[in-house]
């Protein structure tokens, strides 16, 4: 039973040393010359200043998690407006509950203050 599961295994093991082995490879023979300009932490074009770790607000993470949920939900009412008319009526009730879980969300994430920028 666990034998058929054995090709999985072994592209796993093949994958992850083909992996190693490059990496190692690549350390080896591959140039590298640190400076403290190619060492330097780089955004935008600006000079670094501060230290390269700071804390990211939770509202960043937050405003990213809601725009990808609601996006992603919103993408699901194109492939259904193709289709309604073959639906039927299962169709419309399906999609009003999808609608209904997607506004209680929004609304609670409004009551929450989630949509809010300090």
């Amino acid at each position: 039973m666990l034998s058929e599961y054995a090709p999985i295994a072994a592209l796993l093991v093949i994958s992850v040393g083909m992996g190693i082995l490059i990496l190692f490879i690549s350390r080896i023979f591959g140039p590298f010359r640190p400076t403290a300009r190619k060492l330097a932490p780089y955004e935008s074009g600006m000079e670094p200043f501060g230290p390269a770790i700071r804390r990211i607000p939770v509202k960043f993470y937050r405003v990213a998690v809601l725009f990808i949920l609601f996006d992603i939900e919103v993408i699901f009412f194109l492939p259904w407006a193709v289709v309604f008319r073959d639906l039927g009526s299962y169709g419309l009730v399906t999609m009003g509950v999808f609608f209904f879980v997607l506004t209680v969300g929004f609304i609670y994430e409004w009551k929450v203050g989630g949509l809010e920028w300090e």
